[in-house]
C-alpha cells in the first residue's frame, strides 16, 4: 500500500498553465493537464488568439496564477459603466479614448508583461496597454465606444489578472507620482559628465597655449553647468540644513550645504579671477553621488504601500436589494436604509442591522477576536465584520464614512509623522562636531598663514571648507540601508526605508499581536476527547456536518476524513447545533446543552472553543478547537530572548491561549487578552514614556493604531500585495520565523556604516593636511573626492553583501 501511494504521488501532474499540482483528477484540453477548469479556460483563450507564446518566455517556469472559475460573477463589476464612477476611476476620457491605471498585484514576470501588453488581442476595443512592471500597473487606453470598463475588469479576472479594486480607488485621490529625485539625478549626471569633460586639460596638463585659449571659455561653460545643479538638484540640502538651523539643530546637511557652497564659491572667484578652472567638476559630481543613494532609497518605497487605511480593505461595489432585484452599487454610494446582502466571505461595508439570515462575523481582523460571533436578527453588525457562511440580508444604519470602523483612524496618532531613530540621529550628531571641528581647523589655518602670505591664508581657509565636505560620509549610510534593504526584500520582508532598519537594530522591545501574526489565521488545530470514535461512526458524524454552513461544523468536517452517507430529518438550529438521522443513528452536534454531552475530565476550564457530539443515546464526546501556531515560533521566541529583547503579547482574544502562550514566551513575557485597539495603542505609548524603543508586529486594522504609534510597526500578511494597515514593514508570513535574524542582520548593518564613516574620515584627515598646508589644487580635489566618494560607496555595498552572505541571506555566486 506504501508503495503504490508513493507512485501516485510521483505521477501527479502540474497544470500546464500555473503550475501547481493537480491535487484533483487533471483536465486535459490538447493533451495538456490542467488542475482546475479556470486555468483550462484561459489556456483556450489564449489559444483562440494565438498568444500561447505567453507559456514560452519564461523558461522553466509556469507563468499563469491559478484562477477559480468562482472568482467572476455575471455582472459583477457593471456598476464600473456608471458615470460617476467611470469620473473618479478614468485618468482621461473623451467619445473616442478613455485611459484607466490598474494596479495588477500578480504581475511577477516578462510573461505577465507580455500578456497585459497584448490585451488588444483579446478585447478589439483595446487601444493600447503599456505596463509599468516596478509598480504592477498596467495603463489601459481603450475605445467606449467598442468596449467598458466592466468587460475590460472581466477580463483581466478571468485571465488572472485582477487589478485591485477597493474604496480608496473612488476616493478622488490620486496617487502622486514623485519624479523630483529623478530629474534632479538625471540633470546632475548630465552636468557632472560634462564638467568632467571640459576639465580635462587640467586632468592631463595640456600646454599652457591650450589653457590659455580655450581655458576661460571652459570655466564659462561649467558655470552654466553647474547653476542649474546648485539651485536645483541641490536645493533638498540646503533647505534641509536651513529647516534645521531654523530649529537650532544642526542635522548633516549643514556641513554638506556649507561644503557645496564653499566648493562651489571658490571656483567662482577661482574662475573670474582667471587664476584657476575651479572645482565644479568635483561639485557636480558629490551632488550626482549623493543623489543616487536618494534614488536607491526610494525604489523600495514606490514598489509597496506602506500607508493605507480603512478604504484599502473596503471593496468597491456591493450587492443592493431593491424592489426585490438584486444590484451592484459602488459601496461609496450606500446610505442608511439602503438593504444590502452579504455573502460568504463578504466584507459588511457600513454598520447595519441584520434583517435576515444566520450571521456568523469574523471580526478578527477588526477587533483581534478569533471566534466568529453569532448574530440573530435585529443585532448591529458593525462595519469590518467578515460573514462566514450562508448569505445574509441587512439593512444600513450608517454612511461608511461615519461606521465603527473609520473611527479607528480619527486617533491623532494618524495624523503625526512618524519619527525614527538611530543611524540618522547619530550622523546628525556627527554632522554637528564635524562641522564644529572643520570651521576650527579652518580658522586655525587662517590665523596661521595671514601674517606670513595673505593668499595662501585665503586659499588655505577655503580649501578646508571644501575638502572637509562630509559628502562621502553622507553616502555611507543610504548606501548601506539601500543594500541592506534589497536584501530584505529577497526574503520577502519589505522596510519603507532606511530610517526603519535603523530603527529595528537600536529596539529593545517587541510587541506581538497574537490572531495572524502569532498564529495561522487559516489553520486550526483540533483535538478530541470522549469515547473513542470508529471509522463507521465518523462517517455518521461527518455525513451530518456536510450539511451545515457554520464555520466550526465547516472546519471539522474538513477534519474528518470517513466517507459520507444519505442523511435524513436534518435540522439546523441557530445558535444551537445541527442534528439529523444516518442509518437509524440520531446524531447531535453542537453545544453541550444541545448535544447532550457533559464535561470530561480531559478538559480544561478554560474558554477554548468546543464542539460536542452526541451519537445515539451512549456515545458522547467534545472536539476542541484551538489556534495553531507558526512553525518555528518557540524557536524565534528563544532567539529573541538571547537577543535581550523584552516581550510582550497583545490579544483582543480571551485568555484561552494563555497556557499555551506560557509554555512559548515564559512566565515573565507580558500577556493581555482583551485588548481593544485603543488598549494596544495606549500599551505601545506606555512603553515608549518608559524609554523603551519599541517594535509592533500585527497583521490587522486592530493593530493599526499601535503599529503607529511603535517606533516601528511590522505587518505580516500572506500577501505582500494585498491588504496590510499603515506600517513601516511588510512581512510575508513565510519568513515570519526569521525576524530575529533579520533584526541581528540590521544591527551588523550599522557596524558596516561605522567601517564606511572610518573610510571617509581617512581620506578628509589626508585632505585637511594638504588643505592647511596650501597644496590642495583642482587635480587633487578631481582625484581624491571622486575616489572617496567611490570608496565609500563600495565598502558600504560590498560589506553589507559579505554580512548577509556569513549570515545566508544571500548564496555565493554559482550556489543554488
Amino acid at each position: 500500500m506504501r508503495e503504490s501511494a508513493t507512485i501516485l504521488v510521483e505521477e501527479k501532474e502540474h497544470c500546464y498553465h500555473c503550475g501547481d499540482e493537480c491535487t484533483n483528477e487533471p483536465i486535459y484540453t490538447d493533451e495538456k493537464a490542467f488542475c482546475c477548469s479556470g486555468c483550462q479556460a484561459v489556456y483556450e483563450l489564449l489559444y483562440a488568439n494565438n498568444l500561447c507564446t505567453y507559456y514560452n518566455l519564461e523558461e522553466g517556469e509556469k507563468p499563469g496564477v491559478t484562477v477559480s472559475t468562482e472568482d467572476v460573477q455575471v455582472n459583477q463589476f457593471v456598476y464600473l459603466d456608471e458615470p460617476a464612477t467611470l469620473n473618479q476611476l478614468l485618468t482621461f476620457q473623451s467619445d473616442t479614448l478613455s485611459k484607466v491605471l490598474f494596479h495588477i498585484p500578480n504581475m511577477h514576470c516578462s510573461s505577465c508583461i507580455w500578456l497585459l501588453e497584448n490585451l488588444f488581442k483579446l478585447d478589439q476595443g483595446v487601444v493600447e496597454s503599456r505596463v509599468n512592471f516596478p509598480r504592477k500597473e498596467v495603463s489601459i487606453s481603450y475605445h467606449p465606444q467598442k468596449t467598458k470598463l466592466s468587460n475590460l475588469v472581466t477580463l483581466l479576472y478571468k485571465i488572472g489578472y485582477g487589478p485591485t479594486l477597493n474604496l480608496s480607488s473612488l476616493s478622488g485621490k490620486k496617487q502622486k507620482r514623485d519624479i523630483g529625485v529623478n530629474l534632479k539625478l538625471g540633470l546632475a549626471g548630465f552636468c557632472f559628465g560634462n564638467t568632467m569633460l571640459l576639465s580635462f586639460p587640467e586632468y592631463f596638463a595640456f600646454g599652457e597655449e591650450v589653457k590659455h585659449q580655450f581655458g576661460a571659455f571652459f570655466g564659462w561653460v561649467s558655470i552654466v553647468l553647474s547653476l542649474p545643479v546648485l539651485l536645483y538638484s541641490a536645493r533638498g540640502f540646503f533647505e534641509s540644513a536651513w529647516q534645521s538651523l531654523k530649529q537650532r539643530h544642526i542635522n548633516l546637511d549643514t556641513p554638506i550645504s556649507l561644503g557645496l557652497a564653499s566648493l562651489f564659491s571658490v571656483s567662482l572667484y577661482d574662475i573670474f579671477l582667471q587664476s584657476g578652472p575651479g572645482y565644479l567638476d568635483s561639485f557636480t559630481g558629490l551632488v550626482f553621488f549623493m543623489l543616487i543613494g536618494k534614488y536607491v532609497q526610494k525604489t523600495t518605497y514606490d514598489a509597496l504601500a506602506f500607508d493605507r487605511d480603512y478604504k484599502a480593505y473596503f471593496p468597491i461595489s456591493v450587492t443592493v436589494l431593491e424592489k426585490g432585484a438584486e444590484n451592484v452599487m459602488a459601496v461609496k454610494e450606500l446610505t442608511p436604509g439602503k438593504r444590502i446582502r452579504i455573502r460568504n466571505q463578504e466584507l459588511v461595508p457600513a454598520d447595519a442591522i441584520l434583517l435576515r439570515g444566520s450571521a456568523f462575523i469574523d471580526y478578527s481582523f477588526v477587533s483581534g477576536e478569533s471566534a466568529p460571533v453569532p448574530k440573530v436578527a435585529g443585532e448591529i453588525i458593525y462595519a469590518g465584520g467578515r460573514q462566514v457562511g450562508e448569505s445574509i440580508e441587512l439593512e444600513v444604519i450608517k454612511d461608511v464614512s461615519q461606521s465603527y470602523l473609520t473611527q479607528l483612524w480619527n486617533n491623532d496618532v494618524f495624523k503625526k509623522e512618524k519619527s525614527y531613530f538611530g543611524v540618522g540621529t547619530y550622523a546628525d550628531k556627527v554632522g554637528g562636531y564635524f562641522i564644529t571641528v572643520t570651521l576650527c581647523i579652518a580658522l586655525g589655518a587662517l590665523v596661521y598663514w595671514v601674517p606670513r602670505d595673505t593668499d595662501m591664508a585665503i586659499k588655505a581657509f577655503t580649501s578646508v571648507l571644501v575638502i572637509a565636505c562630509p559628502c562621502a560620509l553622507s553616502l555611507s549610510a543610504p548606501f548601506t540601508l539601500s543594500n541592506a534593504l534589497r536584501i530584505f526584500g529577497k526574503q520577502k520582508f519589505y522596510l519603507k526605508n532606511g530610517d526603519v532598519a535603523e530603527t529595528l537594530a537600536k529596539a529593545d522591545t517587541l510587541v506581538f499581536d497574537k490572531t495572524g501574526t502569532l498564529t495561522e489565521s487559516t489553520q486550526t488545530d483540533i483535538a478530541y476527547a470522549g469515547d473513542p470514535l470508529s471509522a463507521e461512526e465518523e462517517s455518521l458524524l461527518r455525513s451530518v456536518l456536510q450539511h451545515s454552513t457554520h464555520p466550526l461544523s465547516q472546519g471539522l468536517y474538513q477534519f474528518l476524513t470517513a466517507p459520507v452517507q444519505p442523511v435524513t430529518q436534518y435540522q439546523e438550529i441557530s445558535g444551537e447545533g445541527v442534528q439529523g438521522v444516518v442509518a437509524g443513528v440520531l446524531v447531535k452536534v453542537g453545544s453541550r446543552s444541545f448535544a447532550g454531552g457533559k464535561q470530561l475530565p480531559t478538559e480544561s476550564v478554560g474558554l477554548a472553543t468546543r464542539v460536542y457530539v452526541q451519537l445515539g443515546e451512549e456515545r458522547s464526546g467534545v472536539f476542541t478547537f484551538s489556534n495553531h501556531y507558526r512553525e518555528g515560533l518557540p524557536q524565534l521566541v528563544q532567539e529573541l530572548q538571547r537577543q535581550g529583547k523584552k516581550l510582550a503579547v497583545l490579544s483582543g482574544d480571551n485568555d484561552a491561549e494563555r497556557e499555551n502562550l506560557q509554555r512559548i514566551f515564559g512566565t515573565e513575557t507580558t500577556l493581555r487578552f482583551h485588548q481593544s485597539p485603543a488598549d494596544k495603542l495606549a500599551y505601545i505609548q506606555q512603553l515608549k514614556q518608559e524609554g523603551h524603543k519599541v517594535i509592533m508586529v500585527g497583521d490587522g486594522l486592530n493593530d493599526a493604531g499601535a503599529l503607529q504609534m511603535s517606533d516601528a510597526g511590522i505587518s505580516v500578511t500572506n500577501s505582500v500585495n494585498g491588504f496590510s494597515p499603515g506600517c513601516d514593514a511588510i512581512l510575508d508570513a513565510g519568513s515570519f520565523t526569521n525576524l530575529a535574524l533579520y533584526l541581528r542582520f540590521s544591527r551588523r548593518s550599522l557596524n558596516v556604516i561605522l567601517g564606511s564613516f572610518m573610510v571617509s574620515f581617512f581620506y578628509n584627515i589626508i585632505g585637511l593636511s594638504m588643505a592647511v598646508s596650501g597644496q590642495f589644487t583642482p587635480v587633487v580635489s578631481a582625484i581624491l573626492m571622486p575616489i572617496s566618494s567611490l570608496s565609500v560607496i563600495l565598502c558600504s555595498v560590498l560589506g553589507v553583501r559579505w554580512v548577509a552572505l556569513r549570515m545566508g541571506l544571500l548564496q555565493a555566486k554559482g550556489e543554488k
